[in-house]
């Protein structure tokens, strides 16, 4: 079982976390939700001599979608996204990227289906379709290290915003009590904002759930 190590950065106007999902053994590193900051993260990535492997993009927004092209180019990796957020990405109407003065399109290279398990990295991930935020928000369950990435979809005693376009406080509820309460307790929550949780404390702590 591959070591994780996650290292945490703040990154844009609206203090999205961008994680690196780290293989402590071979110093590989997945990208989940470079929303902003790419040359900022690119230097953290030099300095720790990570060998990017793909950018992992919970869902469509600029606050997270934002630094995908740049890194990826950059390292010449993919980015995925689940197969429902193409239109999210790629519709400035949606990906709320006119926030910040310019629409702009993102794009992902490989679609994710839900309950579809990869390996990247040396991990073996099982994608959650967690619509509610969005219309394609996933989550990335490392099962082996007990850690799955949630995006804007669960956050510490709180969840994502829905009324932004296409999205659903009912979906978004039903994907969380169905995709992610399940998990066991000691599962680490890597939030799209804010503090990571624990499912445990969420199940119990949640006003939402």
């Amino acid at each position: 079982m591959a070591p994780l190590r996650v290292e945490q950065y703040v990154v844009g106007s609206v203090q999205t976390n961008c994680y690196f999902a780290i293989n402590e053994n071979t110093d590989e590193v997945l990208i989940v939700d470079p929303g902003a900051s790419a040359g900022r993260l690119a230097e953290i990535i030099e300095e720790e001599k990570l060998n990017p492997v793909a950018i992992l993009l919970t869902h469509g927004h600029f606050d997270h979608a934002g630094g995908a092209a740049e890194l990826a180019e950059h390292y010449g990796i993919k980015v995925y996204a689940e197969e429902h957020e193409k239109e999210t990405l790629e519709n400035p109407a949606i990906n709320l990227s006119g926030w910040e003065g310019r629409e702009l399109v993102y794009h992902a290279d490989v679609f994710l289906r839900d309950e579809q398990e990869i390996d990247l990295a040396g991990f073996h991930i099982r994608v959650f379709h967690t619509p509610g935020h969005t219309v394609g928000g996933c989550c990335y369950y490392f099962s082996y290290q007990n850690a799955v990435f949630s995006g804007d979809t669960l956050f510490a005693q709180s969840v994502g915003r829905t009324d932004f376009p296409k999205g659903s406080a009912s979906a978004l509820i039903r994907s969380i009590e169905e995709k992610l309460m399940p998990l066991p307790d000691e599962t680490t929550v890597y939030t799209g904002h804010n503090e990571i949780t624990t499912i445990g404390t969420e199940r119990m702590y949640n006003p939402y759930l």
